[in-house]
């Protein structure tokens, strides 16, 4: 469809969409898939008053070419920069679909459903293309970090965000083979992020070293913080240097905190993932070396890796 089709579709169909039984429905327009903002801007012009939400999918891999996804496991330090750098750009695609949002709802009353991202590979040897069955890798879990960080940063717009799979399929958290079942590492970045959850946005500011490859360069680090019910604030952060660790010294305004504990998902091989012989090669683990000094902490994040700190 084209978005002015649609736009009319949508403001047609919706009219039959009520509430009963104390029942609330969310009503979503379909959005754009990827950077496509004119779809964005159609969409919210002739459609806005009637939807709560506008849906967003965003793919990456190593490449622009669609056709050329390259392999979930076999892949160099210049595949690895280009999925970092794919993925930073979900940053940019947000904002400038949250400036078009704004033009036509500066009250924000309408939200931003990232229904569907993650990594897409090419098909693994072996299985059936319609499938879109592939391994995950510590480089799809700091992947997976860098978009939740980057969506808890637009808290106030991305009301939902959803990894459009669990099981089996492209970015999955678990793989299963007949009775077997393996967690991935996307699945412990899930889990360690779930802090945030219900948890109140805390700004940062924060200034660190470049990765550079080749003629090019982007940040190390992404990261997020939030503060829950009880006080405790965590911090999130993913190192996507794979070869350089990064020493991370936090000032903590208007906290000083009594104790700092840490986890940490790494691996010595950028290409590490668990399978049904060896299913705990990417796992967390405790963090040690947290040092304390008034309302400074000081702590290392290791090169390739995501950490998540809890300060109390």
């Amino acid at each position: 469809m084209t978005p002015e089709y649609y736009s009319d579709v949508y403001r047609q169909f919706q009219t039959y969409a009520h509430n009963y039984s104390g029942n609330k429905i969310v009503k979503v327009a379909c959005g754009p898939g990827g950077g496509d903002t004119s779809w964005t801007g159609t969409v919210m012009k002739k459609a806005y008053k009637y939807m709560d939400a506008i849906d967003l999918h965003y793919y990456v891999w190593n490449t622009t070419d669609w056709s050329d996804k390259g392999s979930a496991t076999k892949f160099d330090e210049k595949e690895w920069f280009a999925l970092m750098k794919n993925t930073l750009h979900v940053d940019d695609v947000i904002n400038k679909n949250f400036e078009i949002m704004d033009k036509y709802d500066p009250d924000k009353r309408v939200a931003l459903f990232i229904c569907e991202w993650g990594t897409w590979w090419a098909r693994e040897p072996g299985e059936n293309l319609g499938t879109l069955y592939q391994q995950n890798t510590l480089r799809d879990a700091i992947c997976a970090g860098i978009y939740l960080n980057i969506f808890n940063s637009h808290c106030d717009r991305v009301k939902m965000a959803n990894i459009a799979q669990t099981v089996n399929v492209l970015q999955a958290m678990i793989l299963t083979k007949d009775n077997e079942m393996i967690l991935t590492p996307t699945y412990h970045v899930f889990e360690m992020f779930k802090v945030h959850q219900g948890a109140i946005l805390l700004p940062i500011d924060m200034s660190c070293p470049l990765y550079k490859h080749g003629d090019e360069e982007i940040s190390s680090l992404v990261a997020s913080a939030s503060k829950n019910d009880s006080g405790v604030v965590h911090i999130s952060l993913c190192n996507l240097d794979p070869n350089n660790d990064v020493i991370l010294d936090c000032k903590l305004e208007g906290l000083k905190p009594k104790e700092v504990n840490g986890r940490v998902l790494t691996a010595k091989a950028m290409n590490a993932h668990n399978t049904f012989e060896n299913s705990d090669v990417v796992r967390p683990e405790k963090m040690k070396d947290i040092n304390i000094k008034d309302n400074k902490i000081s702590v290392t994040i290791p090169s390739k890796s995501v950490v998540v700190l809890a300060i109390q």
